[in-house]
């Protein structure tokens, strides 16, 4: 525009005309005026790609001059708002009320039309612009979340909850932040676990902004093998949903600017974990965008995702358990058995890629996890049991090690939570989780010589009496699994349940620091406490804390949140440093040296199960929400409207 109208006076110049000043600055209003030129984008590459250059255009224009700002910038003080008065500015005439100004009318249409004809756009959601979450207060953070759902069509079998334009019922929605708890002290303990949060966050925003993790004692960043070379945030995304959930929106945003802005895989050029970046990185993307609705979150996720394919890339479809994403070579760890691929890595990627297959409609990755769980049914096993290692090129187990900790752990927990998050629909889920957790039952779970339940480990058929502190998620499974089954087992699972959440506990009462060991062993002389220098380091693991969070939401024991609450104060007296939260070296120290590692998974499941042991409830009820083995909140299938499905999505079920 500007261009143009200097062009008119240039030439009029030429031909010798004498102008005055006035009257020159008059020719350019009346050569640019009514001929709004607004340059879109040629919208190429993925979704989020779209979306983030259609904002980033927006952005530049608004900096470029008052002539290209859009929308229309707000009356200035003392200029007339009322009678539909049309206000003058610097050579561009914009609406101000009651009158339907060409340039947004124009250049609307203009974009609506290049979305309309984009073929791929056509069958996609998007929203007009990026949506930034900017409010505190959790009335209105409930608001945004509606706002959200009346923007994002979603698909729900029978369009419960939704009106008849497919918009989700705000009288519908589940609670995903406030959920309050009657009890004065509960409140006063949930704030106090959001503060620790608050220490966290800003300890690592202050130094290690971007990094995957946090030293808090040196205050610098740290990155470990698991994440590759290179800093791709992982803590950001680790701790999203719980910002979000604790209606701490300021630092949400900050977290959704660095997604938008610096999250990108195309930049990695080192190895990384299948399991670790699928439990992370896409399963927390995935909690944000089904607790806010926003694609960004989605679409990245699917990014992502997309980048971990080619580890599948094998003769029976078991992952291999690290790839380098620029050039799509994969491996497995050489000390794995062999080179095998480990159970509870290429046996917990179910709950994601089934949600994204089902909110993208691309059914690739619903396919890749039933091959793994068809190749994992059909195999032996070794009395019943699953070992840890299996050969991705033959589909033969490998050592013949079983353990519900370390190496074995979530395969277990995403067989129950798999049948969940289908509604009750993915029966082959439910049979392969009775049958497993029958044998279980039957060849490992013990019993010490006072009365401690605990899980043994199964060796080449011989029992190894050591518990990790990584199996003490096992209490919220069996509690978990008695619950959602109700079967004539329900009865047993549930005291099973009651007595691994107690061995933990005991595990952390019985140390100076109140903190549980890495492994703890159980002999005739020891119960519940690590023999090993290598077993008593705790490096703010959550899994005793998750099992507490499981029962005291079906018993309502006030145990539960005592111990809790014990642990809180442990985490403040022992791991607390000046710009974080640090693990320790021995729980067995009075006072003990820091490991100067903040966590990312600090955020995702130590810091959330704790707040939500705390809460109401009806936040992220266990009616409508299965937790990843991240603690990253994926909706049921079915009973909660925020699933969001695609609208081209089939599901088998």
């Amino acid at each position: 525009m500007r261009k143009r109208a200097f062009e008119i006076v240039r030439s009029e110049i030429r031909r010798g005309q004498e102008k005055s000043e006035s009257e020159r600055r008059d020719a350019e209003e009346e050569a640019g005026e009514g001929r709004p030129i607004f340059f879109l984008p040629e919208l190429r590459g993925g979704l989020s790609t779209r979306v983030d250059h259609v904002y980033k255009v927006y952005k530049q224009m608004q900096k470029a001059g008052p002539e290209l700002i859009l929308p229309p910038p707000p009356p200035q003080s003392g200029e007339e708002e009322g009678g539909g008065a049309i206000r003058k500015h610097e050579g561009v005439y914009h609406n101000v009320v009651g009158h339907n100004d060409i340039h947004l009318a124009d250049d609307k249409q203009r974009l609506l039309d290049k979305i309309n004809n984009d073929e791929e756009m056509r069958h996609l959601r998007v929203i007009e612009k990026p949506v930034v979450l900017t409010l505190s207060s959790t009335s209105t953070a409930k608001a945004v979340v509606a706002q959200l759902d009346e923007n994002v069509r979603v698909e729900q079998g029978g369009g419960a909850g939704q009106d008849r334009h497919g918009r989700l019922e705000k009288s519908h929605l589940p609670v995903v932040q406030a959920g309050e708890d009657p009890d004065p002290v509960a409140r006063q303990r949930r704030d106090k676990v959001k503060e620790m949060v608050l220490h966290a966050w800003r300890g690592y925003k202050t130094y290690a902004w971007g990094k995957n993790e946090l030293r808090p004692v040196s205050k610098r960043g740290h990155t470990a093998g698991i994440f590759g070379r290179q800093d791709m945030g992982a803590t950001i995304v680790d701790a999203l949903d719980t910002l979000y959930i604790m209606g701490l929106m300021e630092e949400f945003n900050e977290g959704r600017a660095w997604v938008q802005y610096h999250l990108d895989f195309n930049q990695l050029r080192s190895e990384m974990s299948v399991f670790e970046t699928n439990i992370r990185f896409v399963g927390g993307l995935l909690s944000a965008f089904s607790l806010t609705g926003d694609p960004l979150f989605r679409d990245r996720a699917l990014h992502i995702a997309r980048k971990l394919l080619p580890a599948f890339d094998t003769p029976t479809g078991i992952p291999y358990a690290l790839i380098n994403v620029a050039n799509g070579i994969a491996k497995n760890y050489a000390w794995a058995s062999g080179g095998s691929s480990i159970l509870s890595e290429f046996g917990t990627l179910h709950l994601e890629f089934v949600y994204l297959s089902d909110i993208s409609g691309d059914p690739v990755f619903k396919e890749k996890v039933m091959r793994i769980r068809d190749v994992i049914k059909k195999a032996e096993r070794p009395d019943g049991l699953y070992p840890n290692y299996m050969n991705p090129k033959t589909g033969k187990w490998g050592q013949r090690h079983t353990s519900i900790g370390a190496l074995g752990d979530s395969f277990y927990e995403y067989l129950i939570k798999a049948y969940i998050q289908s509604g009750g629909k993915d029966t082959e889920a439910r049979e392969m989780y009775e049958e497993a957790i029958g044998v279980i039952t039957n060849r490992l779970v013990m019993k010490s010589h006072t009365g401690l339940t605990y899980l043994a480990e199964s060796k080449f058929n011989r029992l190894e009496h050591k518990m990790d502190h990584l199996a003490c998620f096992s209490g919220g499974m069996y509690a978990l699994g008695a619950k959602r089954l109700e079967n004539e087992i329900t009865g047993t699972h549930m005291e099973i349940a009651e007595g691994l959440a107690h061995t933990c506990h005991e595990s952390y009462s019985r140390t100076p620091t109140g903190l549980g060991p890495e492994s703890f062993r159980f002999t005739e002389g020891i119960e519940a406490r690590a023999l090993k220098s290598s077993e008593k380091y705790y490096i703010l693991r959550p899994e005793a804390i998750e099992s507490w969070f499981y029962m005291w939401r079906f018993t309502k024991d006030p145990k539960y949140r005592e111990w809790a609450w014990g642990a809180v104060l442990a985490l403040e007296k022992h791991c607390r440093a000046e710009a974080g939260y640090s693990g320790i070296q021995n729980v067995y120290m009075e006072t003990p040296q820091k490991d100067d590692v903040q966590q990312s998974f600090i955020f995702a499941e130590t810091f959330k199960y704790l707040y939500l042991i705390f809460s109401d409830d009806s936040l992220l009820s266990l009616d409508e929400w299965v937790f990843n083995t991240e603690a990253h909140p994926l909706p049921i299938l079915g009973s909660n409207p925020f699933y969001r499905k695609a609208q081209d999505s089939e599901s088998q079920w």
